[in-house]
């Protein structure tokens, strides 16, 4: 049975309707007229064997990827990640199983957030798609880590979304929420917003319902432990994500939520919880200052020498603002080094873009290619 409108919409549909004269993105629209028999549904669980997508809130139908996804060299962050639209077709039922559903084809994203994948060769990994609002959750224990919060950001802005700081356990013993939301004062400058939650309190959590309006998509990143399926579980009014306590020793947790699931809100906002990440590599299309070093990199721009490298130069305006003690030291030495990494993130993703077009012409790369984007420091 074809998904109404307002169905799709209860789950983040971004147009009034679902003829392609009512899509007012050409792709989108140029898809569907493609697949006269295909309906859009939207991605809410992702498995190694398959997805399970949403026509509807409370729906949930098991469905077949299409069979160029399942080749080995076929590009990860090609095939559906949770929150992506795409358009499906019904499938052959399995006995004992239910109905399934085939997907014919994905959706053009309009924001992502990616990290490069761990391992040799050069990959990347969509976490979420199709979001408008990213919380970087961060509890005010032993998880407090200004400096990976700025590398959340650095790939959070860089996929399109807007970032939330959310600090949690503001009910914990020893927490300090105002020294926390302090010490993240350079991102409130640049308007990026902090907030100090306890998370087990509805009326606390109320705070971030501005971003939980009616058709909004927000997802929860950060470590595991820092309360991201309590925060859930608050914002739904029911204990249906798994929970657990965290080591006193260091805040770490265990994997609580062990697979990335998009849940409807209450409030008509839908909900994407993530298990959490050990590693935040940039994939190389991130631009520095999303991280919230914006004022930095203003600072780097009023050195007297383009190649500074902010050492023993003269007249190198990163040194002066050391000496002067405006700027921190480690915010500097996260830059540098975030710098650095989405250098040669994006050195990588050049050569693999090269090595794929040599791939299709049949013809060998004469040489490798550079990026000049950070040749000024």
């Amino acid at each position: 049975m074809n998904a109404s409108a307002s169905a799709l919409r209860a789950i983040g549909w971004p147009f009034p309707g679902l003829a392609a004269a009512e899509i007012e993105d050409a792709a989108w629209a140029a898809a569907i007229v493609a697949h006269p028999l295909a309906r859009p549904a939207r991605v809410i669980e992702q498995h190694r064997t398959g997805y399970v997508v949403a026509e509807a809130p409370g729906d949930a139908l098991t469905t077949e990827s299409p069979q160029e996804w399942m080749r080995r060299r076929f590009p990860p962050q090609d095939r559906a990640a949770v929150g992506d639209w795409v358009l499906i077709e019904d499938g052959q039922t399995e006995a004992g199983k239910g109905p399934r559903g085939r997907i014919v084809t994905l959706l053009p994203r309009r924001t992502a957030i990616k990290r490069a994948a761990a391992g040799e060769h050069y990959q990347q990994q969509v976490i979420a798609a199709n979001i408008d609002t990213v919380f970087v959750v961060c509890g005010l224990d032993a998880d407090f880590n200004p400096r990976r919060i700025e590398r959340y950001l650095l790939l959070v802005r860089g996929g399109g979304a807007e970032p939330v700081v959310v600090l949690t356990k503001a009910d914990k013993d020893g927490s300090d929420a105002e020294a926390s939301l302090a010490a993240l004062a350079e991102l409130a400058a640049q308007g990026i917003v902090a907030v100090a939650v306890n998370a087990k309190d509805r009326a606390s959590v109320a705070a971030l319902e501005p971003w939980l309006q009616a058709g909004r998509t927000a997802v929860l990143v950060g470590s595991s432990g820092a309360g991201k399926s309590t925060l859930t579980n608050t914002l739904l009014g029911e204990e249906k994500m798994k929970t657990n306590a965290v080591r006193e020793n260091d805040a770490r947790g265990r994997h609580t939520t062990t697979f990335r699931t998009l849940i409807p809100l209450p409030s008509g906002a839908c909900l994407i919880d993530t298990p959490g990440m050990r590693e935040l590599k940039p994939t190389g299309e991130e631009q520095v200052a999303d991280g919230g070093f914006a004022d930095i990199e203003t600072i780097t721009g009023e050195c007297k020498f383009r190649d500074c490298k902010h050492a023993r130069e003269p007249g190198c305006a990163v040194r002066a603002a050391l000496e002067a003690g405006t700027l921190d030291p480690a915010r500097l030495a996260n830059y540098l080094k975030l710098r650095d990494e989405v250098a040669g993130a994006a050195d990588k993703l050049a050569t693999r873009l090269v090595q794929n077009a040599a791939a299709k012409t049949g013809s060998k790369p004469r040489h490798k290619p550079s990026d000049d984007r950070y040749g000024k420091e």
